[in-house]
């Protein structure tokens, strides 16, 4: 695993950002679909400044960094509630847990992996 910066994942994190957003903001987008963007754009995110030849490390480590936020919605901790009570907070750390964002949070690593190794073979 190395630290080195890649500007291609960081124009996709932008990108999937502003999608995400707008999925927000338009009722006929099913909710979940920003959870799957949501996992996305982290997977993206990390692949900015982290990479691995080992694959397993590539998806891992985004989906337990989106496991590890949803569980912190379990938490009721006065400054991190403080935190989602913010637009950005709230884009970033969520409210309320769920199981079934855990899924999308699988799917959408999922399919960042799938096209990141489909793209590099």
């Amino acid at each position: 695993m190395s630290l080195k910066f890649n500007h291609k994942y960081l124009l996709a994190t932008f990108l999937i950002i502003f999608l995400g957003i707008t999925s927000r903001k338009i009722s006929a987008i099913p909710f979940f679909v920003g959870d799957i963007l949501y996992a996305i754009m982290m997977y993206c995110l990390i692949h900015t400044f982290i990479r691995s030849n080992h694959k397993t490390i590539q998806f891992l480590i985004p989906l337990v960094f989106c496991f590890i936020i949803e569980l912190l919605q379990l938490i009721d901790v006065n400054w991190l509630n403080s935190i989602r009570k913010t637009t950005l907070g709230h884009y970033a750390l969520g409210q309320g847990f769920l199981w079934s964002d855990l899924l999308c949070y699988t799917m959408g690593v999922s399919i960042a992996f799938s096209i990141d190794i489909a793209v590099k073979d």
